[in-house]
């Protein structure tokens, strides 16, 4: 029976070290994706992964693949995976979405990364109805949260937690400058928050120009070559380094040039990638202070308590969404049973028909034939009625006795019962109950 499973890593269980192992993004996300997919026993995946959680959920026989998943990446990595099974899995996705089991709980940017993650899903063809169903009850929880709760109120947000940060240190940035490494989101969004500080510059540096160029304008900053970066850093008083870069672009040797020309005055770097883009041993040299998603993480703690009321509130609304899918996927239980009782009443139908005309067919003529058959057809329609009439009343109102009983009634096979999907192919009827049947055509 197939069964939704979650498996995962995230800040709260690995750190950064090992998180960056899984950073996983374009071709490399897609791919991976599609390999899941086509393990034995996967029938839908969803890969979400971000700076700061890898978790896969799939509709399959087991959670095997899924944790095969990520220990052909990381042979170690056991020991910080979690894993959930069924409504657990499904209320830890309707968390996630609400940003509640966020770093920065509240914070309004995880919502978009579960939409791209089912969005590439879906392009991939890895998404089926049971995917969908579940994503979209996981976005509508999560703007309820939004909508009911204070949730979003304080510092919600990465880039704000590093507005808070850069106040410790600094005090305020009047006369300081910014600059953006990379053309990360967050990065864009920390440095439009620092300059609320009251920066009077702010750089912008991307291998692309096109790209650095388009996202000063958007922060009202100045664009720089990449090739100067040296330079910009010593005119630097607060780097944020966001880039797709799979290793480090700042260095210690590189830092080390760089306090040399600012005569040591202090400098902050705010890595917000995964994989780091700052090597750690950055802030061991006098005057650098150097943060990457973990520090982050411990500043956030603070603030956590402010919105814990409201937080109390968005779990409510979590459990009640919870119900209200588990209510509907119970509903939609009850017509793969009708549908499997029909097509099986159908077939003992046609079996029954086929056999009359075996022993008295010479003496019919094609209308007697086909009387014969329009016969067994009604008897079928007329039985199946009442029992038709009841299993769609269950399945709109979400009653989830009936369909079971009726399976076990009739015998149909529980996984038809309970997990088919309606839209898809039932089993056949047992052979017994159709032999003879390939004779007599399904539909008159």
């Amino acid at each position: 029976m197939k069964r939704l499973y979650l498996v995962g890593l995230s800040h709260k269980t690995a750190p950064i070290a090992v998180r960056e192992r899984f950073a996983l993004t374009g071709e490399t996300l897609k791919d991976a994706l599609t390999a899941l997919h086509r393990r034995d026993g996967v029938d839908e995946a969803m890969v979400l992964s971000t700076c700061n959680r890898v978790e896969v959920y799939a509709r399959a026989e087991s959670d095997g693949p899924v944790r095969r998943f990520f220990l052909d990446i990381e042979p170690e990595a056991g020991g910080h995976l979690y894993a959930k099974l069924h409504e657990d899995a499904a209320r830890h996705l309707f968390r996630v979405a609400a940003s509640l089991d966020s770093m920065v709980v509240g914070e309004q940017q995880i919502l978009g990364q579960v939409k791209e993650a089912y969005g590439l899903a879906s392009a991939a063809e890895t998404a089926g109805s049971f995917l969908s169903r579940l994503c979209n009850r996981a976005f509508a929880t999560a703007k309820r949260v939004r909508t009911e709760t204070d949730i979003g109120r304080g510092a919600t947000s990465v880039s704000q937690v590093a507005v808070e940060l850069v106040e410790k240190i600094f005090g305020d940035l009047k006369g300081r400058a910014i600059a953006l490494v990379g053309a990360g989101k967050m990065g864009a969004l920390s440095a439009k928050a620092l300059a609320s500080l009251g920066a009077n510059r702010v750089f912008v540096t991307n291998r692309s120009p096109e790209r650095a160029r388009a996202l000063a304008e958007q922060v009202g900053g100045s664009p720089r070559p990449w090739e100067e970066l040296t330079e910009l850093l010593a005119e630097t008083d607060v780097a944020i380094v966001s880039t797709g870069a799979p290793s480090y672009v700042i260095t210690p040797e590189l830092v080390k040039k760089v306090m040399k020309v600012r005569r040591h005055r202090s400098m902050c770097f705010i890595d917000l990638a995964v994989p780091r883009n700052v090597d750690p041993a950055c802030g061991e040299q006098a005057d650098v202070y150097a943060y990457d998603m973990d520090d982050l993480d411990r500043v956030v703690h603070a603030s956590k308590s402010a919105r814990a009321e409201a937080a109390l509130r968005a779990e409510a609304i979590v459990e009640a969404e919870l119900m209200a899918f588990a209510a509907e996927r119970e509903a939609r239980a009850a017509l793969p049973v009708l549908h499997a009782l029909r097509r099986q009443a159908e077939a003992i139908a046609r079996a029954e028909a086929a056999r009359t005309l075996q022993r008295v067919g010479g003496k019919l003529d094609d209308k007697g034939r086909q009387s014969v058959e329009a016969m067994a057809k009604a008897i079928v329609n007329k039985l199946l009625h009442l029992p038709t009439v009841r299993l769609k009343d269950a399945a709109q109102s979400g009653d989830p006795a009936l369909p079971g009983l009726a399976a076990q009634l009739f015998g149909i096979e529980p996984e038809a019962a309970v997990e088919a999907d309606p839209a898809r192919p039932l089993p056949a009827p047992p052979p017994a109950a159709v032999a003879g049947a390939t004779s007599l055509p399904e539909n008159r």
